[in-house]
């Protein structure tokens, strides 16, 4: 695609800008924010009712006992495995608008319409959230299994917890990633900044 596409400059600038303002919005609005952190919750939940599963399996004193675990696994797998499919078609999708974001961005430059695309609080907030999802999956993975106590705390329990530590360390870097990406779209592509600039310096 090439600007003889468009019958003049004015053209091609209206689309590029039309079509990056909800190619950004897309990528890294609020609502992909909200959406990110809806399936992280039901990938949370699925999990917590295979732990509660475990749990029981743990305590219970037969086969009989063991049914209320067995419906609580099966419940946990109809959440969970949802959630991770729809996680994986978001990133999926992620890596196509970030592709596509480069390719319209890098037909032409205008200061004036650019200015609304870097977003610098979006990403903001995909930092902070992110951030704070992978101190706490950290801590879900590699703390509270290297300070769980035999005869204190159960093998099912210390499971729970490090899953759903997994669960937000992998979601905070994933968010990471995003902002990052989108703040480097900005400077290589808005800004025609050189590589070996800081990727959050000021812009100019």
């Amino acid at each position: 695609m090439g600007i003889r596409t468009w019958p003049d400059r004015e053209a091609l600038l209206s689309d590029r800008a039309l079509i990056l303002g909800e190619l950004v919005t897309t990528y890294i609005g609020p609502a992909r924010l909200g959406l990110t952190l809806m399936w992280a919750g039901l990938a949370a939940l699925g999990w917590s009712l295979a732990g509660a599963a475990f749990l029981v399996f743990e305590d219970a004193p037969d086969a009989l006992g063991a049914v209320p675990g067995v419906l609580c696994l099966a419940v946990g797998a109809c959440v969970l495995i949802p959630a991770v499919v729809l996680t994986a078609a978001g990133v999926s999708r992620d890596l196509r608008v970030h592709r596509l974001l480069g390719e319209w961005g890098e037909l032409d430059r205008d200061a004036g319409r650019d200015l609304p695309l870097r977003r610098p609080g979006a990403s903001l907030a995909w930092l902070l959230v992110s951030y704070t999802l992978c101190a706490a999956g950290l801590f879900g993975c590699v703390v509270v299994p290297a300070t769980a106590r035999a005869g204190e705390e159960t093998y099912g329990l210390v499971a729970w917890l490090v899953g759903l530590g997994f669960i937000a360390w992998l979601t905070g870097l994933t968010g990471l990633v995003k902002a990052y990406a989108h703040r480097r779209w900005v400077l290589r592509v808005l800004l025609r900044r050189p590589a070996g600039e800081p990727l959050f310096g000021v812009d100019g």
